[in-house]
């Protein structure tokens, strides 16, 4: 547990009176670690107070709580709780309890029941950050940011304190991804510019050489490809990884979808003597971008092709469920993906095999952008694998409303 602190001076005038928040709506969110939803994963949106039943009250104030501290801790996202003189809980909201920072009338926290008896003796506003065990998970930690403030000696009998606790653990994560991104796609864009460069230095340096010019300047065409799909798999991956809706949808026929993402691929399938063949239901729509759809599994055709063997079939199919959805499957006779790394291959810049992608001029992106764009049409991405048995990708997909 960590904590640091900052202060300033503030009063809040008014009685108050014990109790509890009653009537939370409460927003899900995905945990830090995307599985689902659950203690870390709510966020108090709107909420109203009760007296605590046997409570001793503050202040006897006709059961009612001051107008203006009742709206604010009635509206207040943060996990709120009211600490008396006696370090007794007074009112606690159902996140704060749900976060295991309160117990019955007991604040459960050390570090912070040490803040609260600091700033009751101050008189002075506390600020800062913890990490605390939450949810009954070992190795889980939720982070908050804190702020503590005395509520004034005219509050009730004096010595009430004001605790807000937000939970700080998604912005934490997506910092680090972020910070994660830069670092990465630095690394990326460093590789081929330096190629590059070194690849014009023997250039001229062979100026004599018509041979070796034209080997290097090969190179350098190469590189500079590389360099071109690296740049527009970071401009199309900062279009879809909102996770935000398809701006302007429209019907996608996945024929053309299916017959477009073959066609880019052909030539580099029939280098290496692998054939695609695409089957399944035809006449198949889903609503959604249609060029984004073709890039995603001309990604997954790519990605077949590259790491299959010569003279393989690579498989596209369509189909429908009973419950209608929509399937747009890419199945390989590769050599597989081993089953500790199935579930990070959908990172940026995660590679099974980094030395071989360098060989196949993969950017890392192709399967982040796959599953960002299936996620802005509504639907997911599946992964079916074994090593030396080849891959099954399938897309999920919801119909086009109105057809059958």
């Amino acid at each position: 547990m960590r904590i640091r602190v900052r202060g300033c001076q503030m009063s809040v005038p008014g009685p108050v009176r014990p109790g509890r928040l009653v009537s939370p709506v409460v927003a899900a969110e995905p945990n830090p670690d995307g599985t689902g939803n659950g203690p870390c994963a709510s966020r108090v949106v709107a909420s109203s107070f009760e007296p605590v039943p046997g409570a001793e009250p503050a202040v006897d104030d006709g059961g009612r709580l001051p107008a203006g501290l009742a709206a604010v801790l009635g509206v207040l996202s943060s996990s709120a709780v009211v600490i008396d003189k006696n370090d007794r809980v007074l009112q606690a909201s159902d996140a704060a309890r749900a976060f295991g920072l309160v117990r019955e009338d007991e604040l459960v926290v050390g570090e912070l029941l040490a803040l609260v008896r600091q700033v009751r003796r101050n008189q002075e506003i506390r600020e800062g950050e913890i990490d605390i065990a939450t949810g009954g998970i070992a190795g889980r930690t939720t982070s908050f940011a804190v702020r503590v403030a005395p509520l004034g000696t005219a509050v009730g009998d004096g010595g009430l304190v004001l605790l807000l606790a937000e939970d700080q653990t998604e912005r934490r994560r997506v910092e680090e991804v972020r910070r994660d991104f830069v670092a990465n796609t630095s690394h990326e864009l460093k590789t081929p510019v330096g190629a590059l460069a070194l690849l014009a230095e023997t250039v001229e340096d062979a100026a004599d050489d018509p041979e070796a010019v034209r080997r290097f300047a090969g190179r350098m065409r190469q590189e500079a490809a590389r360099l071109t799909s690296l740049v527009q798999d970071l401009i199309t991956l900062s279009r879809i990884q909102a996770a935000e809706p398809i701006p302007d949808p429209m019907p996608a026929e996945l024929d053309a979808v299916v017959s477009e993402a073959i066609d880019r691929c052909r030539m580099k399938a029939a280098a290496r003597g692998i054939d695609l063949v695409a089957t399944g239901l035809p006449g198949l729509q889903v609503l959604g971008d249609e060029d984004l759809l073709v890039t995603a599994l001309r990604n997954l055709l790519d990605n077949a092709v590259a790491y299959s063997p010569e003279k393989t079939r690579v498989v596209v199919s369509t189909n429908q469920d009973e419950h209608g959805t929509i399937e747009l499957s890419v199945a390989d006779q590769g050599i597989g993906i081993p089953e500790r790394d199935l579930e990070r291959i959908f990172e940026r810049f995660y590679r099974v095999d980094p030395a071989r992608s360098r060989v196949t001029g993969g950017t890392g992106l192709g399967l982040a952008i796959v599953k960002h764009v299936t996620a802005a049409h509504g639907g997911v991405v599946t992964v079916a694998s074994r090593e030396g048995a080849g891959s099954t990708f399938t897309l999920r997909l919801p119909a086009m409303p109105g057809t059958p």
